[in-house]
Order: structure tokens, then sequence, then C-alpha cells
């Protein structure tokens, strides 16, 4: 049995306005190699983003790894972390308060992925000078302006 790669995976994601213009963007590194990657939609949410940036990021790997995930999102980490997300899918995907869980399309793209790989989620403080986060908000932002010029 090999080992499996350790790869580190950086994500964040921006909106300009919640609905509103959004983009995402991760950085996958592997034995000092980077791979930028990033996308947007022209109306989403910020949490939209967030999930579809670790999504696209753990997609990209071509096998299963184990995986650290950095990121900005208290709704994606602490959704995992602390088990939020396994206990909305147990429940027909309703919350603790009997509402609707949001982004049941995205957690339902994620899960497999979570299961495939083996990823530790590492939260840190968003704008705060992370070189890697700061680079996955500045990807971000470029989608989310592209639609706002366009619009123009």
């Amino acid at each position: 049995m090999t080992e499996k790669k350790e790869v580190q995976l950086f994500t964040d994601g921006a909106c300009s306005g919640n609905p509103g213009p959004g983009g995402w963007g991760a950085i996958l590194r592997y034995k000092g190699q980077e791979k930028e990657l990033s996308g947007g939609e022209p109306m989403t949410t910020n949490n939209r983003m967030e999930l579809l940036a670790a999504i696209e990021g753990l997609s990209a790997l071509k096998q299963s790894c184990r995986v650290t995930l950095t990121s900005d999102s208290k709704y994606l980490v602490d959704a995992v972390t602390k088990g939020w997300v396994y206990g909305w899918q147990k429940k027909g995907w309703r919350k603790s308060d009997n509402n609707p869980a949001l982004n049941v399309d995205l957690w339902e793209r994620l899960l497999p992925l979570l299961k495939y790989h083996e990823v530790e989620f590492v939260w840190v403080k968003g704008h705060a000078g992370h070189p890697e986060n700061e680079r996955c908000d500045r990807l971000a932002v470029a989608w989310y302006q592209n639609y706002q010029a366009a619009e123009k």
C-alpha cells in the first residue's frame, strides 16, 4: 500500500453583495509546486463561493490524498469539523431549528470528496495577512470584478 501524497489546499470565496457577483480561489501545493484555480458566478453568495473553492480544489486532485485545507470560512470549517453538515444530512438536510439547510447541492458535492480524501481543516482569520489566503482572495475578487465590469 502506497503512502498518500500530502497536499496543502488554500481556499477563499468572495462576493460583492450577498447575493451578488462572486468568485472563488484555490491554491494547491505539493512538494513546492503550486497550482492556482479560480472561478465565479454572476449571482451567488459568499458561502457558496467558499464551498465551491473547497470542492474545486479537492476535485482537481487526481488520486486520494492527505489534504490540509486552510480556509477563512467558519461556515465551511465549523460545519465539517463540528459535524453540523452530517447532522443536517442525517435529518434530511434540516438544521437543528428544523429550517432547511442552505447550499445542499454543494454540500452533496463536497461530502464524497471528504470521504475520498483524508482532509484536515484549518481555519485562519481572513484579511489578516495570511499570504495564501490573501492570494486566494485576490483570485476570487478578480472574478466578481469581471462580472461587475461586464455589467457596465
